[in-house]
């Protein structure tokens, strides 16, 4: 047994099965598929990179550990595995779902043939560059807000200039800077902040992305109220313009510098929001007031697909200056009625539900309806006249001034009768 034990001895682990014989081998870490070889006397042997394994062996494994945790699950024997269920020793604390974002987007799936402003991309652009830039003694605020009218097409503008530059956002919406617990909202901006920077650190450009900032964190009126999330949004965006390499969650102290992470926001008032955040240096502010060329370059866009000329679409341009870009959208959107009405009479409204619904027969298909530049400006124009009942009529201050009662001159009155 002595003469046994005096021997070299060689250990090799193998599939699933570790197998460690002799009392005084001092086999440190035995990883799968490797061949160790100690010799007695708790001298050091030599390492093998060998087996099927091998590229989990330390030193070699740059991976997480919790998936090597998963992936060794049951390649062991259950003696060295520990208590079954969550609290065995194979069981990953952190599932793969808990590493992918919910927060990235991919704009590789909108299709080409869409404008991209010059100057919005010029903007976006130049703002991106000098955020990645080290330009000595010049401050380049962090956040680029761009602001304008509604339906002007700011956040579309967005993603197809992100598309164009390369960059996959971390995006965030109005909706998630109120939450119903104190100081979420803030958390969550500084989470999303240094996903983007884990992004930039694995050599892919990223940005923070904040729809309609505004609406979320500013004050609309007197009628609004300030909440404690919103006066936190604003000191936090105020606290990572001023320190964008350095940006800790809540109960976090350690001084850790991340890659800088250029922040887009987007809004229809920047007035509404804290002034010293929008201030020169922290925030750069761009107003999006699209041209005539703008226009009907983006409108080129959304009728690409039904073989309108460039000439019918300057004159709808034309024919109504003072619409916003969506408007041209719905307006293509409302040709379609005349299809799908023709499809609900074949069909019959009866059974309507039994097709649109887990139905087996497969998409809804018919042909492209024929968009002459009278047909646009027809449905252009009930459009406007939809915009103009909803000015005029303004139910909502009859309702609330007084008592508006059926009667001669109530507001259940048909049209027909208040003109007379």
């Amino acid at each position: 047994m002595a003469s046994a034990l005096s021997s070299c001895q060689t250990t090799k682990v193998s599939g699933s099965t570790a197998a460690l014989r002799g009392a005084r081998l001092s086999t440190k870490n035995v990883r799968n598929g490797s061949t160790v070889v100690m010799r007695a006397g708790g001298s050091s042997g030599q390492r093998s990179q060998k087996g099927r394994w091998a590229g989990i062996d330390a030193g070699r494994d740059m991976s997480d550990d919790q998936q090597d945790i998963s992936r060794g699950r049951e390649m062991v024997d259950s003696l060295f595995q520990g208590g079954q269920g969550m609290g065995g020793t194979h069981n990953a604390i952190m599932s793969s779902q808990d590493y992918l974002s919910t927060a990235q987007r991919n704009f590789d799936n909108i299709e080409d043939g869409f404008y991209i402003a010059p100057a919005f991309l010029d903007k976006m652009s130049i703002h991106v560059a000098k955020n990645f830039m080290d330009l000595p003694k010049i401050k380049v605020p962090l956040i680029l807000g761009i602001w304008g009218g509604k339906g002007q097409g700011k956040t579309f503008q967005c993603n197809l200039a992100y598309k164009k530059l390369g960059i996959a956002p971390i995006v965030m919406s109005a909706g998630e800077l109120e939450s119903g617990n104190a100081g979420e909202p803030a958390k969550l901006i500084r989470q999303r902040y240094r996903e983007a920077s884990d992004i930039i650190k694995k050599g892919r450009m990223s940005s923070l992305f904040i729809n309609d900032l505004d609406a979320g964190a500013g004050r609309m009126g007197d009628a609004t109220q300030y909440t404690v999330n919103n006066q936190m949004v604003n000191a936090t965006l105020m606290n990572i313009a001023d320190n964008p390499t350095n940006v800790q969650l809540p109960g976090v102290y350690k001084n850790e510098e991340i890659p800088r992470v250029p922040v887009v926001c987007t809004g229809n008032d920047f007035s509404t929001l804290y002034a010293p955040l929008i201030r020169d240096g922290r925030m750069e502010k761009y107003y999006w007031n699209p041209t005539r060329e703008d226009r009907v370059g983006v409108c080129m866009g959304i009728f690409q697909h039904d073989n309108v000329d460039r000439t019918d679409v300057e004159r709808l341009v034309d024919a109504f200056p003072g619409q916003s870009i969506d408007f041209f959208g719905a307006l293509r959107a409302r040709v379609y009625d005349d299809k799908v009405r023709e499809w609900v009479k074949d069909i019959g409204v009866e059974n309507m539900g039994k097709r649109l619904v887990n139905s087996r027969e497969g998409k809804i298909e018919f042909d492209k309806p024929a968009m002459p530049l009278a047909t646009l400006m027809q449905y252009g124009n009930m459009l406007v006249e939809e915009q103009e009942n909803v000015k005029r009529v303004q139910l909502a201050d009859e309702y609330m001034s007084g008592a508006a009662l059926a009667g001669s001159s109530g507001s259940s009155l048909p049209e027909a009768y208040r003109a007379v």
